[in-house]
């Protein structure tokens, strides 16, 4: 399976933050955003991903992350020169997916929960059609919806309901077979003339081949769009870590957890930022094990 990160748009909701700087570079309390979605592909056993952005933000990304090889990835850059849609992913990274299944994930989402990373890797494992993930929310009526019935499977996706039938929101978190490069590429513009994710989801719902997995108790997912997210996201981060005394989204300690890297890379990671409590955490957690 190959990721792909979508990490576009102008991050107008942010304004003026976000006139200077990509969104998806704006720290999250101790890293910059892009290290959660990443974390996310990562935990879920990928090692391929593209990250697409703007032309004039291609380029930070890459001094941020480069090729990813410090962390055992290969990393890939595409532009999106304007936002045409999430479902427009597919269609500039379809060299990229080739043959391949393929999963998106929106570079301003943080997911975080225990075994997280278990659960993804077996909603990954030859997925036919589509797995969406769904968390709860007090406000449905702003997101994409699922609605299942009494046997959990997925009866109908309803895009910012005036009256939800459910409070499960989609998440944006999404996997799909290779069909979708064919899906996205047949679509439609919506009425504000982009390429509509929910467009994508509704072809394979039609198929039957659509299954949405609720993220209960104990998962957290948050959007970062808005300045009261931003901070609320950070606080979070900010908290869960001081409490727990380990670091969400840390790069270093998931590349080594998962194979990519050795200890000894780990910790020469880590004592690269060691004038940081990052780096520090990173190096300890290398000596500790």
């Amino acid at each position: 399976m190959k990721g792909v990160i979508l990490a576009g748009g102008h991050g107008t909701r942010l304004h003026p933050i976000t006139q200077g700087v990509s969104k998806q570079l704006l720290p999250v309390y101790d890293k910059p955003m892009i290290y959660y979605p990443l974390s996310v592909l990562m935990l879920a056993g990928i090692t391929e991903i593209e990250i697409i952005s703007s032309p004039d933000d291609l380029g930070s990304f890459q001094r941020l992350l480069g090729d990813g090889s410090w962390i055992g990835l290969s990393l890939t850059y595409a532009e999106q020169d304007k936002p045409r849609g999430l479902a427009d992913a597919f269609l500039v990274s379809a060299d990229h997916i080739g043959d391949d299944s393929v999963a998106l994930v929106l570079g301003d989402n943080i997911f975080h929960g225990a075994r997280f990373g278990p659960l993804l890797q077996r909603a990954g494992q030859d997925v036919k059609g589509c797995v969406l993930f769904g968390y709860p929310v007090r406000d449905p009526e702003r997101y994409g919806v699922g609605v299942l019935d009494e046997q959990g499977k997925l009866i109908s996706i309803e895009e910012k309901p005036a009256k939800p039938r459910t409070n499960m929101a989609i998440t944006g978190l999404y996997l799909y077979d290779n069909d979708v490069v064919d899906i996205a590429r047949n679509l439609q513009p919506s009425e504000r003339g982009e390429l509509e994710i929910t467009d994508v989801n509704r072809v394979y719902l039609e198929r039957g081949e659509a299954t949405l997995v609720p993220l209960g108790r104990g998962f957290v997912w948050l959007d970062t769009g808005t300045h009261d997210a931003l901070m609320e996201a950070g606080q979070y981060v900010q908290v869960l870590e001081h409490r727990q005394g380990v670091r969400i989204a840390c790069l270093e300690e998931i590349a080594w957890r998962m194979g990519y890297i050795d200890r000894d890379t780990c910790y020469r990671l880590g004592s690269r930022l060691s004038k940081s409590p990052y780096g520090r955490y990173v190096m300890e957690v290398a000596k500790s094990g």
